[in-house]
């Protein structure tokens, strides 16, 4: 491939991001506010910080359908724990711990049973959905603790607390997967498992820790979600799994493995929330936006594989 297009390639997501903000902008007077841009921040987080899970996953060669379903069960026990025991601490731990828990299933399962991710997750995304629906009997989970709010609404100076959240989570992510041990194997996974076997990799128990991280993440997603919505409701995160996806590609990730960067999917995450957003500004339906997603998971697809294409020939 010519090193232009790579370039072209490379800085793609960060220039949509920025003719989407000057678009928005001039299309919207109330899109360049304060009160607008912090509610992007907030509404955002949640993706956000799911597909820093989804990233080592897809990097990795698999993919991860359950994240929705994930975040509800981590929601409702998360919450049920909070209103059981009066502790905002315990129930946030509890939320976290089941997520990884479940993540740390579809791994063992993956990795052990030898069974695709996609129909493991698949699978698990039924399950851990019924179930979340099972415990909490299909009502929300009310009576939180006041104190359980500023997790997803809080403010530390100007910045709202979130922020701060998601900012130690991606140089955290970032640090794992470039600077460790766990970082470089997840990239050779995804480049080509059969060669990292025979290298001598304990690919299995790498998948474990891989699908748990995603699972730990995307409990912590639950926790700001419910701090959010001040319930632990049991249908959050339908068509979450699609976002997060959505995020993960349109920032440089290959659904084929080997591929992706914590930066650019930060900034697909945000070209997602931005979408949303500018979306409910300019008055445009709500269900086309899931038009809007498809067509975008398409459209990035096509583009990697077109450029391997280019490259192989």
């Amino acid at each position: 491939m010519p090193k232009e297009s790579s370039v072209v390639q490379r800085f793609l997501p960060f220039i949509s991001l920025a003719a989407l903000f000057v678009i928005l902008s001039i299309a919207s007077p109330y899109f360049l506010t304060a009160t607008n841009i912090s509610s992007v921040i907030r509404q955002t987080v949640v993706i956000n910080i799911m597909a820093l899970g989804m990233t080592l996953v897809i990097v990795s060669g698999g993919i991860d359908l359950s994240v929705g379903s994930i975040l509800a069960f981590s929601g409702v026990v998360g919450t049920m724990t909070m209103v059981s025991t009066d502790s905002v601490m315990l129930g946030i731990l509890a939320g976290i711990v089941s997520g990884a828990l479940w993540g740390c299933a579809n791994g063992l399962m993956i990795a052990r049973m030898r069974i695709p991710p996609f129909i493991v997750t698949l699978g698990t995304l039924g399950i851990v959905r019924g179930l979340t629906l099972v415990i909490s009997g299909g009502l929300p989970v009310v009576g939180l603790p006041k104190e359980h709010g500023f997790l997803g609404e809080g403010t530390v100076g100007p910045a709202p607390f979130v922020l701060v959240v998601l900012v130690a989570c991606v140089i955290v992510a970032h640090f794992v997967l470039h600077s460790t041990k766990l970082g470089r194997y997840t990239y050779a996974i995804g480049s080509n498992e059969a060669a990292a076997v025979y290298a001598g990799i304990p690919v299995g128990r790498f998948k474990v820790a891989i699908y748990a991280i995603c699972g730990l993440l995307t409990g912590l997603a639950g926790m700001i979600e419910t701090s959010r919505l001040m319930t632990g409701q049991p249908t959050a995160g339908v068509t979450y799994e699609l976002q997060v996806i959505a995020a993960v590609v349109i920032g440089g990730g290959s659904l084929t493995g080997g591929e992706g960067t914590v930066i650019g999917t930060l900034i697909g995450a945000f070209i997602m929330g931005l979408l949303s957003n500018g979306s409910d500004l300019l008055g445009i339906n709500p269900y086309w936006q899931q038009v809007i997603i498809g067509a975008i998971i398409i459209l990035a697809v096509a583009l990697d594989v077109a450029r391997k294409r280019r490259f192989a020939s």
